[in-house]
């Protein structure tokens, strides 16, 4: 029988509705992050740095592009004849097709899977943060504790507290009281939805609850688990964590890669991020005539213009005469001549005209998405098209292939969304 000690399952279907047009048509762990990667390249280059090589990948919205970036797992040495990566997918059953409808849930329905492996301890991720984490140490607290649940958790602001599932301790860290996005928060120290159950404590709770409507981890089974008196201890982490689930969190975490001391590092050598590697792209090109000023810049880029404190994908073209400061630019992006882009996220395979201006003038409120398009970004969706001369304010958000008579007199004002039909915000 096969025995593994410890396996990883890996939520990777959420839609990232918070990300707008940058998840209209991909998974957010599949979003385009640093550069090189895509998110879900961090907590899948965490297993493997951590020893696990066993890790169910479970996927649902958009998945296309996402299982593709995954493949057998090559580039995290996770192709392996006993464990490596398993994409699991939502499947029709002998009575019913269901989707996933809870993190949960989604476990619940690969119970099969984990009973194949015949773990002593299951790993519970999430596909959509920025983070290092090495989850032997929190093994080995899991354990040292006689624990039947360990939860990495940090501090964040008091203020902030009421978006995470927040925790009390004792002295021991043992939890006394776990309350899921408290209207107001009796602890700053909040749950990173990063678990280690016992196998045996998991599936116990998991079959009482199977038939709980959208059973979700910090809502259902946590608090369950407590109430039965399971020995649960919070694991305090104190390095880098993002959920890059906003569009300003997005942002705010690529530019900290680019800071002359970066918060959180890509280049150390004892902690690799992995992944999908472009062997067909050529090197990158910078002109006599182009400026590069604190940027990263990623494989077969073309700069011809000028590039202030961004971060440039692989693939991109930035014409003469462009000038690119706060920016995100995706694979594949084409940026024409005399463009001006302040403080925007393009998203991959589109297309800026010649003369193309965003981020221009004062930032309103997003008509449409207020909570979505915010601190003056402008977004770009995929596969996207803005034509000549056009001029953009901030908060804005445009997907599809657009027309210069879609903008009013070639602008579109701050705080406007232009979605094309067929597209989706």
């Amino acid at each position: 029988m096969i025995r593994k000690e410890m396996i990883a399952m890996l939520l990777a279907g959420g839609q990232g509705s918070r990300l707008g047009v940058l998840t209209s048509k991909v998974a957010k762990p599949a979003v385009a992050f640093g550069g090189k990667y895509r998110i879900i390249d961090f907590p899948l280059s965490n297993c493997i740095n951590s020893g696990i090589d066993t890790v169910g990948v479970l996927t649902q919205y958009q998945p296309l592009r996402l299982n593709t970036h995954i493949g057998i797992g090559i580039p995290w040495d996770l192709d392996r004849n006993v464990g490596g990566v398993t994409v699991l997918p939502p499947y029709e059953k002998s009575t019913n097709s269901e989707w996933y409808t809870g993190t949960a849930n989604a476990i619940y329905q690969n119970l099969e899977y984990m009973e194949t492996y015949n773990p002593e301890y299951v790993l519970i991720l999430s596909g959509d943060h920025i983070y290092k984490m090495d989850y032997k140490i929190m093994l080995d607290y899991h354990k040292a504790n006689n624990a039947d649940i360990t939860i990495a958790t940090m501090p964040v602001p008091i203020e902030e507290a009421s978006r995470f599932g927040i925790v009390v301790t004792d002295e021991n860290n043992r939890i006394k009281e776990f309350e899921e996005k408290p209207e107001k928060p009796s602890s700053n120290l909040a749950s990173m939805g990063i678990y280690i159950f016992n196998f045996k404590t998991l599936k116990e709770s998991l079959l009482k609850l199977k038939d709980q409507q959208e059973c979700d981890f910090g809502k259902h089974i946590i608090p369950y688990c407590h109430s039965n008196d399971k020995r649960i201890f919070a694991y305090e982490f104190n390095g880098y964590w993002k959920d890059v689930g906003t569009i300003s969190s997005y942002w705010e975490a690529n530019m900290e890669l680019i800071d002359l001391i970066p918060v959180f590092n890509l280049y150390e050598e004892y902690w690799k991020i992995y992944t999908k590697g472009g062997d067909s792209l050529s090197p990158q090109y910078i002109s006599g005539d182009a400026h590069v000023e604190k940027a990263i810049v990623g494989e077969g880029t073309s700069i011809y213009g000028e590039v202030y404190s961004s971060v440039i994908g692989s693939g991109v073209t930035i014409e003469e005469g462009a000038v690119v400061r706060n920016s995100i630019i995706m694979k594949n992006a084409t940026i024409g001549k005399n463009c001006r882009i302040d403080k925007a996220i393009i998203a991959e395979d589109t297309v800026i005209s010649d003369n193309v201006v965003l981020g221009m003038g004062e930032a309103v409120p997003n008509d449409r998405f207020p909570k979505i398009y915010t601190d003056g970004i402008v977004t770009v969706g995929e596969n996207s098209f803005i034509p000549p001369d056009v001029k953009v304010g901030k908060n804005t958000a445009i997907s599809g292939v657009t027309e210069y008579e879609d903008y009013e007199n070639g602008e579109l004002p701050s705080g406007r969304t232009l979605i094309k039909a067929g597209e989706t915000a």
